[in-house]
């Protein structure tokens, strides 16, 4: 969210500086699975349109997917009926009830924009860089420290909201996946019951086979629990035998900074300057970019001439 905002801002003609604690590597996004889809987000109808709008941008980007990281691809949304979804899903291209053949049993098959989160943020950080922007990694304590540096702050912050806002409607969902060498899959699948922690899905990446995956709300360990990643596997296994006894790559941990809802608000500081603010997004960052990140740099106003 902070690169993308960070992206539009600068090709806007602003002069940008992001101050980031941690570099790209280890931060949220990079260990995201990265298939678009407005997962656990609101308000729905601003995150149907944000989606749409950031849909529209990747398709454009996996012409280049080598060099974006972006794909499109296809796959199937378990227990998912197009009647439970919001406006938004009747402009998806191509959006349908799975077959038989498909699934066992009720989804939707799509094929959407599945994004190789490591490749996809170096492209961005080089993208903002190329626009004039620079990255810095610096730890902030106050949001005052930036407002005191810029005429205007944009706060992307995700979980760090809670602390440096603060604010506590800001919670960590936990997500643990597992990554293991790919037995030839080429389609993703999710099947997500949202009154559960516990969720199904894999996603073919160019680094292997993503599989997930849980959601654990005001969770805090970044540790890996072998025994939640042994049961990972076994579920995506019971929907493809084949990733049973696949070799284990990696097992990865991020911790989404989920809200009630998104909070995207300008704020006037005292003294005139300007605080917009930008985060709130959980599991659906990559998905609502570059709709947020416009809507932000709108609420920045234009570049100075």
């Amino acid at each position: 969210m902070g690169l993308t905002t960070a992206v539009v801002l600068a090709e806007d003609g602003r002069r940008v500086r992001v101050w980031a604690r941690d570099p790209i590597e280890r931060t949220t996004s990079a260990v995201a699975g990265g298939l678009w889809w407005p997962y656990r987000i609101e308000p729905e109808a601003l995150a149907g349109a944000w989606s749409l709008r950031s849909f529209a941008v990747y398709e454009e980007l996996a012409a280049r997917p080598d060099e974006t990281g972006v794909r499109m691809v296809e796959g199937v949304q378990g227990e998912t009926r197009l009647d439970d979804l919001g406006p938004w899903a009747a402009r998806v291209p191509g959006l349908r009830a799975a077959t038989a053949d498909e699934y066992a049993g009720t989804g939707l098959w799509a094929r959407l924009p599945l994004i190789d989160m490591p490749v996809y943020l170096r492209w961005l950080r080089e993208r903002l860089i190329a626009a004039g922007g620079t990255v810095e990694e610096r730890v902030v304590r106050d949001l005052g420290e930036a407002a005191a540096e810029a005429p205007v702050v944009v706060n992307c912050t995700g979980l760090g909201a809670r602390d440096l806002v603060p604010d506590p409607a800001v919670r960590p969902v936990r997500g643990q996946l597992v990554v293991v060498e790919n037995p030839g899959i080429e389609t993703w699948l999710t099947s997500v019951d949202h009154t559960s922690a516990k969720s199904t899905y894999f996603m073919p990446q160019p680094g292997g086979l993503i599989l997930g995956g849980t959601a654990d709300e005001d969770d805090w360990s970044l540790t890996p629990d072998p025994g939640v990643a042994e049961e990972i596997v076994k579920r995506c296994a019971a929907v493809r035998p084949e990733i049973e006894g696949a070799r284990v790559l990696d097992h990865r941990v991020g911790l989404r900074p989920a809200r009630t809802a998104v909070r995207l608000e300008r704020e006037v500081l005292p003294g005139g300057r300007v605080l917009v603010h930008n985060y709130g997004h959980g599991g659906a960052g990559v998905t609502v970019a570059w709709g947020c990140a416009h809507e932000a740099a709108e609420l920045v106003g234009p570049a100075a001439s």
